[in-house]
């Protein structure tokens, strides 16, 4: 610390222009972290905000999924009970103003945070209808919107569900996946599930938990272990009316090199469970926990804490989760070995310990 002191007060002193000594501190804190391991780190406060919102699946919005198209916004499709479907928002509509300005100039990002903001407060969209000879203006109170964290298609009798993410969203998307295929045929199981998580970057430790339990009856799902002695811990999966239904179901999983962290504890549960067969690539390999610290108004740090196991006490730490069936992905030829993922093994300073490295 009496270096770190010296150096800051002589960088303070003589530094060739005044530096901004706050984010001198915020750096030093920063490259302490990031020295750890490549997940550890500080986050300043303005980015704390899209961590939360990562991590929950919810912000504040309007509802509406959207597509850049000649250059305006177009509406994919209102999500049900938001303030968008609430107030008359179609499918196929074309966002062309937002609070009075054009959205011609703005790419699809700025515009969508536009139409984000503090729940409570107005904003006014001006949208061209397909039939409608006048432009229309809607004015709307943003509210707490869910990210959808699962889609559902049906191919033949053949369920396919995609996982994008862990958020808090993951596994009451999963529970009402089954249930509306359930619904739509009558009480008919399908003949096979699939569970997508390719590309699926992770998230939520105890969503992995819930997502894995829906398709196990019991027995261990994860086991971390860390250096104190709150986050060694072990999961298990409970019987419940969800894993009772789909019991007989068989299940694939899809995994590729984009399959990572809470994707993986998912994946390795039920292979090594034997209730699915995975198929596609090795996983990416990241068996470490990180907990997201809060620091008040000074943001949090994201600290590396724990290891995970899978239930047969595999640490898939760079080495990733083998699946059981190899099917690499049809690419043309000039792109073939670029489009592979070399993953956690790859990162400089990963903290090692998988158990097939």
């Amino acid at each position: 610390l009496m270096l770190f002191g010296e150096i800051f007060e002589r960088i303070r002193a003589e530094y060739v222009d005044a530096p901004d000594e706050r984010e001198l501190i915020h750096a030093a804190i920063q490259g302490m972290l990031t020295s750890l391991d490549p997940h550890s780190g500080y986050i300043e406060p303005v980015d704390y905000a899209d961590v939360q919102e990562d991590t929950t699946g919810k912000f504040g919005g309007l509802g509406i999924e959207v597509t850049m198209e000649e250059g305006v916004i177009k509406v994919v499709s209102p999500i049900d009970d938001t303030p968008a479907a609430k107030a008359g928002i179609l499918a196929n509509d074309f966002i062309v103003e937002i609070d009075g300005q054009a959205v011609q100039g703005l790419t699809l990002d700025q515009a969508v945070e536009k139409m984000r903001g503090p729940v409570g407060t107005k904003i006014k969209l001006t949208v061209v209808r397909e039939g409608v000879d006048q432009p229309l203006d809607f004015e709307l109170t943003r509210d707490i919107i869910a990210m959808r964290a699962v889609r559902w298609s049906m191919e033949g009798d053949i369920a396919l569900l995609r996982l994008a993410r862990f958020s808090e969203q993951a596994y009451v998307g999963i529970e009402q996946a089954v249930k509306d295929i359930f619904d739509e045929r009558k009480g008919v199981a399908p003949t096979g599930i699939i569970l997508d998580l390719r590309n699926n970057p992770g998230g939520l430790v105890d969503q992995a938990v819930m997502v894995s339990d829906a398709f196990l009856k019991q027995g261990a799902v994860v086991l971390t272990r860390g250096r104190v002695e709150q986050e060694s811990a072990r999961y298990d999966a409970r019987p419940d009316p969800l894993d009772a239904r789909i019991a007989d179901v068989p299940l694939v999983v899809l995994i590729n090199g984009g399959s990572a962290s809470a994707a993986e504890i998912v994946a390795g549960a039920l292979q090594d469970h034997k209730r699915a067969t995975l198929v596609g690539t090795r996983s990416f390999g990241k068996g470490s926990v990180q907990s997201i610290i809060n620091l008040g108004p000074n943001g949090a740090m994201r600290l590396t804490t724990a290891r995970y196991y899978t239930p047969s006490n595999r640490s898939i730490q760079a080495a990733g989760i083998q699946p059981d069936i190899v099917v690499t992905q049809d690419v043309p030829d000039e792109f073939k070995g670029r489009d592979e993922i070399i993953g956690e093994a790859g990162l400089q300073g990963q903290i090692g310990g998988g158990t097939e490295e």
